[in-house]
């Protein structure tokens, strides 16, 4: 009759397992960084990726044809002007594609790096770009905005870009008893593209914190995109767009809710990139 093991014999193979564990930790966290084929750009603690526009849907095609997982942000002066006093969303988007978005962080990019970024990728021209270019039928899920703004959008979207399935997930106010059944549907049909417009930072926020590949290919922080595509926010015309100041256009439309960030905002990262460019070992914030 095989002897019952003793306290003393369990020990060793305990100690063996939780040594193996941690070597195996050890390993992830000193393995080398994933490669990537472009360069980044620190802007304020954001690193933003140095791509064209051509590069940039590249990239997107890939990750959503091969289904790697892939998070992405577009980083304005404003997100810059958020992070600088939240370490863990810099720490979140440390993990995502972050894409160049308007004249401040080429203001940047032309200060701290000597050169504007290639391209002006802002979301609300980039990503119809993405649907006319992606030549393989997508599915995209639309999650945020206000009750039945996504649905516009979507509705908008179908008309454009036939081709295409737009599926609604949910507004952007679903309770927080709701989310768990939402992630579940996600994963159940996982979209190629999931466009998650909750607004800086709880958008990033939410698809570091709550998103894996399980759920869909590519997920992106899209602020108020939905509010353009479904006609709430009309776009500033092609000539004030192509001088890249479609910012005070917006600002005269809703200067109540758009002062702060504009009015305040903008001599605030002016400032900020003047401290990382003199001064480049004080605090971000």
């Amino acid at each position: 009759m095989m002897a019952k093991p003793t306290q003393t014999d369990l020990r060793p193979g305990l100690i063996d397992i939780v040594s193996a564990s941690l070597s195996i930790a050890y390993a992830r966290r000193t393995a080398a960084p994933v490669q990537r084929s472009f360069d980044l750009r620190d802007i304020g603690g954001i690193e933003i990726a140095v791509l064209t526009k051509a590069a940039a849907l590249a990239e997107l095609s890939d990750a959503m044809a091969t289904g790697r997982h892939l998070k992405l942000a577009f980083c304005n002066a404003n997100l810059v002007n958020i992070a600088a006093h939240d370490p863990g969303l810099r720490r979140r988007l440390a993990g995502f594609l972050v894409l160049a978005d308007g004249i401040g962080v080429d203001i940047g990019a032309w200060l701290l790096h000597g050169a504007p970024f290639p391209a002006n990728l802002n979301g609300t021209d980039f990503i119809p770009s993405l649907f006319a270019s992606e030549q393989r039928a997508l599915r995209v899920g639309l999650i945020g905005g206000r009750p039945g703004v996504a649905e516009r959008a979507a509705d908008w979207l179908g008309r454009q870009f036939p081709q295409h399935r737009f599926k609604v997930v949910s507004h952007g106010y679903f309770d927080p008893s709701e989310e768990a059944g939402l992630l579940a549907g996600l994963k159940a049909a996982p979209p190629d593209l999931l466009l998650v417009a909750f607004g800086n930072p709880r958008q990033e926020s939410w698809i570091a914190d709550k998103l894996g590949p399980q759920h869909c290919a590519v997920a992106a922080g899209v602020g108020a995109l939905f509010d353009f595509f479904a006609g709430e926010v009309p776009r500033a015309p092609e000539t004030i767009r192509r001088t890249r100041l479609e910012w005070v256009y917006r600002l005269w439309l809703e200067p109540r809710r758009l002062w702060r960030r504009y009015v305040l905002g903008n001599p605030v990262f002016l400032l900020r990139l003047l401290r990382q460019r003199f001064f480049p070992g004080r605090s971000r914030q």
